[in-house]
């Protein structure tokens, strides 16, 4: 069955890089990201979890773990660790899940759950489609997906651009235009009443039509 945003993200338990665990016990009361590889030892890969490594402490500012995941054995991500920090000049401190089963890439969709066998003697590209992010609220339900090509790094700084959004408009009754940044004008969303919003924006908003309000970001 296909996963769809704010279905809950399934549950699993599994060995990782830093011992076993149960995804939604690990993910506790905050937020998560579960981002996937088809194969250790690939080199767009490789770039992005020593990314992720650097990007670690803005994930903790904002109450949010990450975890990756490869279609390969633990030990064989303990010794890919080492190439990336060799590399990419950061260390791997986040859990890398080991997938040598497939259970989690078809779990959540990445694989069909037809697909036999397990990662002995796959290669990287019929894994292809284990290239996806998923964010995961602290409700553990999946709050975006993405799925990106095997040749086209991903791009992690929007990930974080997309938490931020995830996280204040889950606060307030805001949504952000396209590009948002942290700090730009935000939109009130069209069930908030110009009524209600003069309560909650005493100093005022700007009218683009009756639908597009745009004001300064809530805090």
């Amino acid at each position: 069955m296909a996963l769809r945003i704010n279905d809950e993200a399934p549950n699993f338990t599994a060995n990782t890089t830093q011992g076993v665990i149960n995804f939604h016990e690990w993910i506790g009361d905050g937020w998560a990201i579960l981002f996937s590889h088809p194969k250790d030892f690939t080199p767009v890969c490789t770039t992005e979890l020593g990314y992720m490594a650097k990007l670690e402490p803005e994930f903790k500012k904002r109450n949010c773990k990450i975890i990756g995941l490869s279609v390969d054995p633990v030990d064989n991500h303990s010794k890919w660790a080492k190439d990336i920090e060799e590399t990419q000049g950061c260390a791997v401190n986040y859990p890398i899940i080991g997938d040598s089963d497939l259970a989690v890439a078809k779990l959540y969709n990445m694989l069909p759950a037809e697909e036999a066998g397990t990662s002995d003697g796959r290669t990287a590209a019929t894994n292809a489609t284990v290239r996806s992010v998923f964010i995961i609220g602290p409700d553990k339900k999946i709050k975006l997906m993405l799925t990106y090509p095997m040749t086209t790094g991903r791009n992690f700084d929007e990930i974080l651009r997309v938490l931020d959004s995830m996280q204040l408009t889950a606060k307030h009754k805001v949504a952000t235009p396209v590009n948002w940044k942290e700090g730009e004008d935000v939109i009130i969303v069209p069930s908030v009443t110009d009524e209600e919003a003069k309560g909650i924006y005493p100093e005022g908003w700007k009218t683009l039509k009756p639908y597009l309000r745009l004001v300064k970001q809530p805090r």
